[in-house]
């Protein structure tokens, strides 16, 4: 990123760094650095209650919101019930 981190504000916060890098992944797809950041660092936390948060560059907070709500659309349009996940496995 090539803005000093004093220039980064919260575009939104995830309950695992998984999601986070989901949406940190489709801001760069769309041209825009994002970074995550935040106290859980691995899943193995997902107990602690502490989300990540993605950050972007202040300049870049209205596209970046667009682009996020354009990815909640169409995440929200999937019927998973139509899609092959596979088959589960125990461990």
């Amino acid at each position: 990123m090539d803005n000093p981190p004093e220039h980064l504000t919260q575009l939104t916060s995830a309950p695992t760094a998984a999601q986070a890098a989901i949406i940190v992944a489709a801001l760069k797809a769309e041209g825009l650095d994002a970074v995550s950041t935040g106290a859980m660092t691995t899943d193995k936390q997902l107990g602690s209650g502490e989300w990540v948060q993605v950050m972007v560059s202040e300049p870049d907070l209205p596209v970046a919101k667009n682009t996020l709500a354009k990815l909640r659309q169409e995440t929200a349009e999937i019927d998973w019930s139509q899609i092959d996940v596979g088959e589960p496995t125990e461990e």
